[in-house]
């Protein structure tokens, strides 16, 4: 079986995280799928807006995103 058959057999949730360039205990997350895509139409105004300015300060505030297991469901 593989990884992506067996995450969504066991309801697997994504996220993609933003993590601060400057303060390691710093960074946002939104929900995701396993390939990175985040359904902002699902997203409140106020996270949509997070979002898109985390997309837009890669490389200067924040690291590349990477998608991992959430631990929120």
């Amino acid at each position: 079986m593989s990884h992506a058959t067996r995450d969504a057999a066991v309801g697997a949730h994504y996220e993609i995280r933003f993590q601060s360039l400057y303060d390691s205990g710093r960074g946002l997350s939104f929900p995701c799928d396993a390939q990175g895509r985040v359904g902002e139409e699902h997203l409140s105004e106020r996270a949509r807006l997070a979002y898109r300015r985390a997309q837009s300060l890669v490389g200067r505030e924040y690291a590349t995103p990477a998608v991992q297991l959430s631990d929120l469901h």
